[in-house]
């Protein structure tokens, strides 16, 4: 009489966890000590690591599983036929199949993560163009119209603007009754960020709109020596206008800067507040003591774009320019400014997708059933 079929889980659960011992040693020496015996070694994807613990939950499904089916068989242990119905169960096989799917796994887990190895040094063109913008700071621009007032939404999207730029010089001049140079054209966008952080309208003394002092100290502080096209950016609300800015531009335009224009507030205008600390203790009023209303003079800012050969936009709540002016920007045929050396790595990713695929492939031809080689192992099947 025929033994009823089983699987043999206790050396197939042995054999699983030998399996995953060894392969947590294994990422450990990975980890460790060849992490550090390869210095050229890197992960472009380290974050993915934590997908390796997919292992011991294929672990535990894998011994549910195979409990479940011998369960399952012994409700029919009495059953004579059973033998003839599930003939040649093989644990051999299903263990097999089970720890090539567990390496397949492994292999395209270390696929996705992509180690990196053998670095090149290679060498980057930098191209780009100049930029000045020059950013009004006067008590105007403290108006509520754009959330949360004018200025601050201008500094927010000059740093954004810093963050999509590559290659490019950018310089920042403040202006309200004088015009000051804040940072020197630079393509440090880190630098540019933190002198941002240190605008307010009292770094300017002097009250107005000085727009063509802030063109002209703009234009100054160009290389004109240095082939790359150069562009100024006005952000202001126009008003108070005390110079002529239109004539200042239109100079600009003649030695081949592009002067752009971006309109801060609304045409309805709104009162401007004061502060004392961080407290709201009121609104400006003028000598009557009436409140100062302050309005967007976009006549004024469309006929210093025009004279520059650039273009004005009006800013909102929803966007103030920049990067729509960035996009146009970039239109601009640009100048190489320079070279960088940086190092580059060869992905190595295709070696562990192609033996996650070929322990697939084997997976997919051993049988369930027992075949010479499980018969020839009586001791395991």
């Amino acid at each position: 009489m025929k033994k009823n079929p089983k699987y043999k889980q206790g050396a197939m659960f042995a054999a699983a966890i030998i399996l995953e011992v060894v392969f947590w040693i294994a990422v450990a020496l990975v980890v460790f000590v060849i992490s550090n015996a390869l210095p050229g070694l890197r992960w472009a994807n380290p974050q993915l690591f934590w997908l390796l613990l997919i292992g011991p939950v294929m672990l535990i499904i894998f011994m549910v599983t195979i409990w479940s089916k011998n369960r399952r068989l012994q409700k029919f242990s009495d059953y004579k036929l059973l033998p003839y119905l599930v003939p040649n169960i093989s644990s051999v096989n299903s263990t097999m199949k089970y720890i090539l799917v567990r390496l397949a796994m492994t292999f395209l887990i270390v696929a996705l993560i992509n180690p990196q190895l053998g670095s090149k040094m290679a060498e980057a063109k930098i191209k780009g163009i100049d930029i000045m913008i020059c950013l009004d700071v006067s008590n105007s621009m403290m108006a509520n119209d754009l959330e949360p007032d004018r200025l601050t939404r201008a500094t927010r999207s000059i740093e954004k603007l810093l963050e999509r730029l590559h290659g490019d010089r950018i310089g920042i001049v403040v202006f309200a009754g004088q015009a000051f140079v804040q940072l020197p054209i630079t393509n440090d966008y880190g630098a540019g960020k933190l002198f941002l952080s240190g605008i307010d309208t009292d770094v300017v003394p002097v009250q107005g709109t000085a727009i063509g002092s802030a063109i002209d100290l703009a234009i100054e502080s160009f290389d004109f020596e240095s082939p790359a096209q150069k562009s100024i950016i006005i952000i202001t609300d126009g008003e108070n206008h005390e110079d002529n800015a239109v004539e200042s531009a239109g100079a600009a335009a003649e030695k081949g800067v592009k002067v752009f224009t971006i309109g801060m507030g609304s045409a309805e205008g709104t009162p401007i507040p004061q502060y004392r600390g961080n407290q709201r203790v009121g609104f400006k009023k003028d000598r009557e003591g009436n409140v100062v209303v302050s309005k967007l003079n976009e006549s004024m800012l469309k006929e210093i774009a025009a004279a520059g050969n650039g273009t004005y936009i009006k800013a909102s709540n929803a966007v103030v320019g920049l990067n729509s002016l960035l996009d146009e920007l970039n239109t601009i045929e640009k100048t190489e400014m320079g070279a960088v050396a940086y190092s580059e790595y060869e992905d190595r990713f295709q070696v562990f997708l192609a033996l996650a695929l070929f322990c697939l492939v084997i997976e997919h031809l051993i049988r369930e059933r027992k075949g010479k080689l499980a018969k020839s192992l009586n001791i395991f099947d």
